[in-house]
């Protein structure tokens, strides 16, 4: 495991690695100072119940409100964990919050959150000389995030949002956003923070554009599922283009051989999720008819975390903390190429808290196998919360 780091010092970080949710979240709870916290930031391991966390914790932490989701795994002081509840108390003397929960996600009324979210934000005061940022946890099975992000893109365009879609190991049958006692399904968490702390967002992932493009032919958007590509099989094709076989693909050889979509100068991935019995395709983000793509180069994995990890404010210092959300496809690979213990270092040298998701939010698009995140910096005098 990695070696022990100073603790940060503008959050307080707990963890328990208990198998009841009841016990696990009084551990967590215990770790933190109640008189002094705004709100917290919970993640939950796959083997513990979501709404036993939420309601424990909100009874432990005597209704200071609690928010986060169910995850493919948690980034703690050790780097990467399977089974930890990890807890994060930002405190009231650099943070304040509003939040907002949109269910049901499927089907999403972008009207309805549109209004939601405006009405949030016009009822949060500002505080003088603070700055603002969101955060967005949202059901990662509802195949609605695409729709979400751009509409709270339109609706709240100068407010930087980042963000994960929740997870359950790797099952992708059900997971749960938290918002404030409650673990909720087909939902999503919009917090708006304040804080008088410098923070920068983080993205970055390893693959680079590769080989001729790639044409969607057949496509259900509203299912992400592909039938098609370059007018074959969609399994059938792509198995071909990454030099396997249909019977061999796995999560694994999507997680290395993507498929990257052009935006705004930029190249987001477009995640598999699996392969049916009838050839298609499905995947984690939004897919159409007529999409051109291509297949991601990867570039080495470790090399890439540590540039994208390197942060630096105007004075020259490096993050007090980055709370990261880490696409599981990401940590799939690491785990297959035998990374995870370098990897695990090189998150927690950074001091990165936070989960793996099912997809993260950034810059007002959905993306996968991506890392995503905020690194906030130390104030000008020394926290000692």
């Amino acid at each position: 495991m990695p070696s022990e780091h100073p603790q940060p010092t503008c959050v307080r970080v707990a963890v328990s690695r208990a198998s009841s949710a009841e016990v696990a979240a009084q551990e967590a709870a215990a770790q933190i100072k109640i008189s002094e916290t705004c709100f917290v930031l919970c993640f939950v391991p796959d083997g513990l119940d979501c709404q036993g966390v939420a309601v424990a914790l909100d009874k432990a932490l005597h209704g200071v409100p609690v928010f986060g989701c169910s995850t493919a795994g948690q980034i703690t002081r050790q780097g990467y964990e399977t089974e930890a509840l990890l807890l994060l108390a930002f405190p009231k003397s650099h943070f304040r919050c509003s939040s907002v929960l949109f269910e049901p996600m499927n089907p999403l009324s972008s009207t309805k959150i549109a209004a939601q979210a405006q009405r949030t934000e016009q009822r949060f005061q500002h505080t003088a000389g603070w700055h603002r940022l969101g955060l967005i946890f949202t059901d990662g099975l509802s195949k609605q995030e695409d729709i979400l992000m751009s509409t709270l893109e339109t609706v709240l365009n100068d407010l930087p949002i980042f963000g994960g879609s929740a997870g359950d190991g790797l099952s992708f049958e059900k997971t749960f956003v938290l918002h404030k006692g409650r673990a909720v399904n087909d939902a999503a968490v919009l917090l708006l923070l304040e804080t008088d702390l410098p923070f920068q967002g983080v993205g970055f992932d390893h693959f680079l554009p590769a080989g001729s493009h790639i044409i969607v032919t057949d496509a259900d958007p509203e299912e992400r599922k592909v039938f098609e590509i370059n007018g074959a099989p969609a399994a059938r094709e792509y198995a071909r283009l990454v030099g396997s076989t249909v019977e061999d693909l796995s999560p694994e050889i999507f997680a290395e051989n993507p498929l990257l979509i052009q935006h705004n100068d930029n190249h987001y991935v477009r995640a598999i999720s699996d392969a049916d019995e009838d050839g298609a395709l499905s995947f984690l983000a939004a897919i159409d008819d007529g999409l051109i793509m291509t297949l991601g180069l990867g570039q080495e994995i470790t090399n890439t975390l540590k540039t994208g990890l390197d942060i630096r404010d105007q004075r020259g210092r490096s993050p007090d903390f980055i709370l990261g959300f880490d696409c599981v496809l990401r940590k799939l690979e690491i785990e297959q190429k035998q990374l995870g213990r370098a990897v695990s270092s090189i998150l927690s040298d950074a001091r990165v808290f936070g989960f793996n998701t099912y997809g993260e939010q950034h810059c007002g698009v959905h993306m996968n196998q991506t890392l995503v995140g905020v690194a906030f910096f130390g104030p000008e005098e020394r926290s000692f919360y």
